[in-house]
């Protein structure tokens, strides 16, 4: 579909085709959501042996009683595993309960509201407060950001990572900045695997930042691989020993979407200096984490091959969803100009782009013929993504039919909008 040579007449021709397909799938009632990045029935029924799997036996190797109070930086076992998958000494570990956001909540308010190395560390001290946000990056860490009140920076996504000189230009000029969010493996929404060298430089912005400043490394999607030879993401941890930044990078993980979405353990990894500012502050909201749930998923893991295994079903559940999404992408779209978007490789989202000024009457028209989708504008700080463009699809939770016909009316409501914004 060439818009750009139509004349008017095949413009209004067309919009009328177009038009009338629309009217079709709209009569068929469908109620397709997209909207979140979720496990699939099917990913969480992978997970059920852990219902049972202690049988009575609630003691962690090193003695401990799960079931007791007590043991604030979690069991042995379930720090390994956090070990493993933030590729990190287990000294460097914390492991606590569900969900990584909770505990990337609890950091940013500790740094926010009483410092990680003292009362004089406590961002709020600061006449402005502010962090940079990659964009199109994750809503829920802009949430974060606007309830505490802090100034967020947009700073360009591009396919090696966030774009470095402006963010090394940004921490040069702006003594307000405090901190800067990343999805470092298969980027929300973008899929992009930071590079090398995109890794090295944000090690080093420790060296130029304040010496408060501190990069909240999400690594959600560390094992969530599609393919059989995964792009790999450097190790950030040994990035920062060599530029002797240890203190400027918090780590975070869990296994919200490799087992139990609602019941999984979320690991935190820091320097020593990091945990203990975070532990003072932790140990007086909880006296310790649900240790028989970590129990519960080191016994479920034992076998060192065990998660690995694992983590390839939920690929063969994922993988033919996305490949349903990028086939109706590059059929409809790959030789015109009405949209592009990113092949990912691993992760939960494909990203989106409309022309410019339509993704808001995309998301509606798609909408209104029964497919839910991200609000336009939601990959974007306050809501407001400046070209109206990005629209984030996340695939997992509907079936692969139910995925197609999501995305025929998806591509049609792209032509429809896009035809109608030329007319």
């Amino acid at each position: 579909m060439d818009l750009n040579n139509a004349t008017s007449e095949q413009l209004i021709q067309l919009e009328q085709s177009l038009s009338e397909q629309y009217q079709q799938l709209q009569a068929l009632k469908l109620n397709l959501d997209l909207t979140r990045g979720k496990p699939s029935a099917e990913q969480l029924s992978l997970s059920n042996a852990l219902d049972g799997i202690l049988n009575g036996d609630y003691i962690s190797k090193d003695g401990t009683d799960t079931r007791n109070y007590g043991g604030l930086e979690g069991i042995i076992e379930s720090r390994e595993m956090g070990a493993t998958v933030l590729d990190m000494p287990i000294e460097n570990i914390l492991a606590q309960g569900s969900s990584s956001l909770t505990l990337m909540y609890q950091l940013m308010s500790t740094a926010y509201f009483f410092g990680l190395t003292g009362k004089q560390s406590a961002w709020h001290l600061a006449q402005e407060v502010s962090v940079i946000c990659p964009v199109p990056g994750y809503d829920r860490h802009f949430s974060i950001c606007e309830q505490l009140g802090i100034k967020m920076i947009n700073v360009p996504m591009t396919s090696n990572g966030p774009d470095m000189d402006v963010v090394e230009s940004l921490i040069k000029q702006d003594s307000s900045i405090r901190g800067m969010w990343c999805v470092p493996k298969y980027s929300n929404p973008t899929g992009v695997v930071y590079s090398d060298q995109t890794v090295e430089r944000i090690a080093k912005l420790g060296q130029i930042a304040h010496k408060d400043f501190r990069v909240f490394w999400d690594n959600a999607y560390a094992i969530h691989d599609l393919s059989d030879n995964p792009v790999s993401l450097s190790s950030i941890f040994s990035a920062c020993d060599q530029a002797n930044t240890q203190d400027s990078v918090l780590q975070f993980a869990s296994t919200s979407k490799v087992t139990l979405a609602g019941a999984g353990v979320a690991f935190l990894g820091a320097s020593e200096t990091n945990l203990k500012g975070f532990k003072a502050v932790l140990g007086v909201q909880t006296i310790g984490p649900d240790k028989t749930n970590q129990l519960r998923h080191a016994r479920f893991f034992e076998k060192p091959e065990s998660l690995k295994a694992h983590m390839k079903k939920h690929a063969q559940i994922i993988k033919p969803r996305f490949d349903s999404v990028l086939a109706h992408l590059e059929k409809e779209f790959s030789n015109t100009d009405l949209g592009k978007w990113e092949s990912a490789d691993g992760g939960y989202f494909i990203s989106f782009d409309t022309q410019k000024g339509l993704a808001k009457k995309v998301v509606q028209l798609a909408a209104d013929a029964g497919v839910k989708l991200t609000p336009a504008g939601a990959t974007f700080p306050y809501g407001n993504d400046p070209e109206d463009s990005n629209i984030r699809i996340a695939p997992t939770v509907p079936t692969v039919k139910e995925v197609d016909q999501a995305m025929q009316i998806f591509t049609l409501c792209v032509k429809l909008a896009s035809v109608q914004q030329r007319l």
